[in-house]
This record gives C-alpha cells, sequence and structure tokens, in this order.
C-alpha cells in the first residue's frame, strides 16, 4: 500500500531517509535529516509517498520524495522525483514501481507531462526499474 506520508510517518521516513543518504556515500545524520523532512512536510514543500508493508500498515518500507517546480520552456510543472528508497528487506516485490506510479498518477493530478530523476551511474536496478517504466535516458 502506498499513501502520501505525513508528520506521523516521521521518524520511520528519517531511518528510511537516513539509509538511503548513506548509500549515496553521505554520513549518517538522524537529526539533521529528520529536520530536513519535518520541514518539507510542515511546509508543504515536497510531496512525499510512503509504501507501507501490507501485513503491517503501520510499518513504512519505502519512499518517494517529490518537488513540483516549473519549465519555461515547457510553461507548465513538472515533478522531481528526487529520491527513491526500499527497505533492503522488501526490495523485488515491486514497491518502488507502485512508488513511481504514485509519481506518475501525481504529475497527471496536476496537469504535469514531465517528470525529470535522476541516479547514481552504478545504480544498475535502480536504472533498469525506470527504464522499464517508460523513462527515457538524456
Amino acid at each position: 500500500m502506498t499513501r502520501k506520508a505525513n508528520i506521523q510517518d516521521l521518524e520511520q521516513l528519517t531511518n528510511l531517509f537516513d539509509q538511503y543518504v548513506v548509500f549515496y556515500k553521505k554520513p549518517s545524520n538522524f537529526e539533521k535529516h529528520n529536520n530536513f523532512l519535518k520541514e518539507r512536510i510542515e511546509n508543504n514543500e515536497a510531496t512525499i509517498f510512503v509504501a507501507c508493508d501490507d501485513e503491517n500498515p503501520s510499518k513504512v518500507i519505502g519512499f518517494a520524495l517529490i518537488y513540483i517546480t516549473f519549465s519555461s520552456l515547457a510553461l507548465n510543472k513538472i515533478l522531481i522525483l528526487n529520491d527513491l528508497f526500499v527497505d533492503g528487506s522488501a526490495r523485488k516485490s515491486g514497491i518502488g514501481k507502485q512508488l513511481i506510479e504514485e509519481t506518475i498518477a501525481l504529475a497527471k493530478e496536476i496537469g504535469s507531462q514531465t517528470i525529470r530523476l535522476r541516479t547514481a551511474k552504478s545504480n544498475n536496478v535502480a536504472q533498469k526499474l525506470y527504464h522499464n517504466m517508460g523513462f527515457v535516458r538524456e
């Protein structure tokens, strides 16, 4: 199950975000990451979708952090899928795909035809998922 994150998800979301940051070779810092995510949620500066465990719906096992911005050339809103992460125990179960589908639904909801994302050159698993879902490498 996926849904929009709320402030009650903050601790679990921060745990996953911290793992995500470490994956990209940045230092772990729970307090700093917690404050960052709290500000995004409270100030409505990002859309964060969380994936929850089907057997334990209160357990957050993945997230997608999306920013809405604008394109001058397209004269429209665009989405930036900035961060996507699934807990190691839940990978290869379709959670990443579900989170991307939520992002695509959000784009349609706001009338955007563009979703931009980036991932590490070495993250072949994510690149394959994005490609399989119709994203084109630039």
